[in-house]
C-alpha cells in the first residue's frame, strides 16, 4: 500500500481539460487539496466543481504559464487556500500544428514560452513552498513527441518537449539538497477532448500504430504521475516514464504485423 496523500497541496497547471483534468480529478480523488490552473477562469472553475461533485477538494485558478506574475501568483493562491505545496504536477502545455517552414517566430515562440519557459517559471515559483513542505514533488508531462519521436507540424511542440527534459535532469540536482524530486511522464497517444473532430479514420489510425490496440487515457497518465508524487518515489529524481502503451517499440509497420494474437 502507498501511502495516503491526502491533504497534501497540489497544483495542477493546464487542470481544465485534457490529461491535467484527468490529472485533477484522480488526485482529488485520492483525498489531496488540488488548485486546477487554466487560463481561462471559467474552465479552471467548472473542471474543480466537477471534482467537488464527485466528493474531492478543488478550487479554480486564472494563470498564463508563460507569465511569471501569474505564476507567482498562483503559487500563492495554493499557499494561502491549502497551507502550502506539496505536489506541482506542471502539465500546461499547447500544441499548434505547423509544417517547418510555415512556423513563424511568433507562432515559435508561443509554444516554446508556455511549455518550456512555463515550466521553469512554475518550477521556480513553487520551489520555496515545496522546500518547506519537506517532501516536495514535481512532476512534468512532457512527451514520446520530441524525446524520441518526431511527427510532421510538431517540430516547435517536439523541440519544447525535449528541452523540459534537458531542464529536468540539472534541476533536479538543483533542487535535491531542498528535498524535492521532479520527474517526468512522457505521454503517447491519449484519448482527451483535443481529438474531438478529428474524424474517425484518423483515431483509427493512431490506434493502429499503438501495441496494445487502444489509445492511453488520461487515468493512465496521472496514475503515473500520482506515483512519481508518492512517498515511496522519493528516491527517484530526473527521470522519465513513458506511457504508451508500447507505441515506440515497433520499429515498423512490419513489426505490428508481426505481434500475432
Amino acid at each position: 500500500m502507498f501511502t495516503s496523500i491526502a491533504g497534501r497541496s497540489v497544483i495542477v497547471t493546464g487542470g481544465s481539460r485534457g490529461i491535467g483534468r484527468g490529472i485533477a480529478r484522480v488526485f482529488a480523488a485520492k483525498g489531496a487539496q488540488v488548485l486546477v490552473v487554466g487560463r481561462d477562469l471559467a474552465q479552471a472553475e467548472a473542471a474543480a466543481a466537477a471534482i467537488r461533485a464527485e466528493g474531492g477538494s478543488a478550487s479554480g485558478f486564472a494563470a498564463n504559464v508563460a507569465d511569471p506574475a501569474d505564476v507567482d501568483r498562483m503559487a500563492a493562491a495554493a499557499v494561502e487556500r491549502h497551507g502550502g505545496i506539496d505536489i506541482l504536477c506542471d502539465n500546461a502545455g499547447i500544441f499548434p500544428a505547423a509544417r517547418l517552414l510555415e512556423i513563424t517566430l511568433e507562432h515559435w515562440n508561443e509554444v516554446l514560452s508556455t511549455n518550456l519557459a512555463g515550466t521553469f517559471l512554475s518550477v521556480r515559483a513553487c520551489t520555496p513552498a515545496l522546500a518547506s513542505s519537506g517532501r516536495g514533488r514535481i512532476v512534468i508531462t512532457s512527451s514520446i513527441t520530441g524525446p524520441i519521436t518526431g511527427y510532421p507540424g510538431w517540430a516547435h511542440y517536439g523541440a519544447s518537449k525535449a528541452g523540459q527534459l534537458g531542464f529536468m535532469r540539472t534541476a533536479a540536482l538543483e533542487l535535491t539538497p531542498h528535498r524535492i524530486t521532479i520527474n517526468a511522464v512522457m505521454p503517447g497517444n491519449v484519448r482527451t477532448e483535443g481529438l474531438d473532430g478529428l474524424g474517425d479514420e484518423y483515431l483509427e489510425k493512431m490506434t493502429a500504430s499503438v501495441p496494445q490496440r487502444r489509445l492511453g487515457s488520461v487515468e493512465d497518465i496521472a496514475y503515473a504521475a500520482l506515483f512519481f508524487a508518492s512517498d515511496e518515489a522519493g528516491y527517484i529524481t530526473g527521470q522519465t516514464l513513458v506511457i504508451d502503451g508500447g507505441q515506440v517499440l515497433p520499429e515498423s509497420l512490419m513489426a505490428l504485423e508481426g505481434m500475432g494474437g
